[in-house]
């Protein structure tokens, strides 16, 4: 397969890529992934634990890309995935602050977090969208914004931009 490379230019996108590889389970459906397109039949065969749950955080930092597999007569299709990068680089500057932030955001349980992850959410989901508006309400910076942001797996983050990717209300 082609090796392409990820650029990241957002600090807070290590939280993703640490939970990734921080995990023995999530690293290994990458690297199953790496080497060949896997249905989450396939996947659910080579592994004892939650592919779905690996399936999501994958998804949701990018490593992974998705297409239908054609179907035999009388079945029908199974989405497969595959792995969308083999190298990274990045491009990024933060202050140690912002490092720590994201570092202890990666590593601290859901439990611990909650708190900050649902009041979050209940403000994107009230249209308070923008990272200034939101920096004021949380009064942090918008790195530990969007760290909170991609630990959630209710919102995304777009630019300057903080999106509610949940169930509509």
């Amino acid at each position: 397969m082609g090796k392409r490379t990820r650029i990241i230019n957002d600090p807070s996108e290590l939280i993703s890529l640490l939970r990734v590889f921080g995990s023995k389970h999530h690293k290994k459906v990458f690297d199953i992934l790496s080497n060949e397109w896997k249905t989450t039949e396939e996947l659910s065969s080579m592994s004892e634990n939650n592919i779905a749950e690996s399936l999501a955080l994958l998804k949701k930092s990018g490593l992974v890309e998705s297409k239908w597999r054609a179907p035999k007569p009388g079945k029908t299709p199974d989405k497969e995935y595959h792995a969308s990068y083999s190298k990274v680089h990045f491009n990024f500057q933060c202050s140690l602050e912002d490092l720590s932030d994201l570092i202890l955001l990666t590593f601290k349980t859901e439990h611990e977090i909650r708190d900050t992850m649902t009041t979050l959410e209940e403000e994107v989901k009230k249209g308070n969208q923008s990272m200034n508006g939101l920096c004021r309400v949380f009064d942090k910076s918008p790195v530990f914004i969007k760290g909170i942001a991609r630990r959630s797996p209710n919102l995304n983050v777009k630019g300057q931009r903080i999106e509610w990717l949940g169930e509509k209300e």
